[in-house]
């Protein structure tokens, strides 16, 4: 009985082996084919962009987007294809041509207030529902602050208000 066991135990190794072994190239971490940090925050450069399971055009279609300028965060390089994950946490594989470098953000969570000012005091200037997207314009080092752009509006409004910058990150 020990005996079959041990041969089970082996061949249950070589599985796992050839397991590994044959797992897809793009699983496996590559190094970053552009050179470009990872993560990294870019945005969706049509206004219908195909979300795959995989860095290729004969990997199914998981998702289409339908929103030009959603900001969308780049975690992953295989060739001319980068995986994303968007602000839901949704993640899958999107060829480099259907991507901008162009700074975008998304409203979360409520109501927000864009102000004139980087200062919860200063005038208010609009009103923004969750899930609008706009334009990072910039986000100065050390403040809680980026300054934006949204339909003619252009003002300033807390980093937590919304997604597509990461917490320290300096935009000029």
């Amino acid at each position: 009985m020990t005996k079959y066991i041990n041969i089970l135990k082996v061949l249950l190794f070589a599985a796992v082996l050839m397991s590994v072994g044959a797992a897809p190239a793009w699983t496996q971490a590559p190094p970053t084919t552009t050179g470009k940090p990872l993560p990294r925050f870019v945005s969706l450069r049509a206004d219908e962009v195909n979300l795959r399971t995989g860095p290729g055009v004969r990997y199914p279609v998981d998702w289409v987007y339908q929103r030009k300028n959603l900001p969308v965060e780049v975690i992953a390089e295989f060739g001319t294809w980068r995986k994303v994950r968007d602000v839901q946490g949704s993640q899958g594989w999107v060829h480099q041509s259907m991507l901008s470098s162009r700074r975008m953000f998304v409203v979360t969570g409520q109501l927000r207030t864009i102000r004139k000012r980087d200062d919860s005091k200063s005038p208010p200037i609009a009103k923004l529902e969750p899930n609008v997207v706009g334009e990072l314009k910039q986000c100065p080092d050390g403040t809680g602050w980026c300054k934006i752009g949204v339909d003619g509006f252009e003002g300033w409004l807390r980093r937590v208000e919304f997604w597509g910058v990461y917490p320290r990150e300096t935009i000029k």
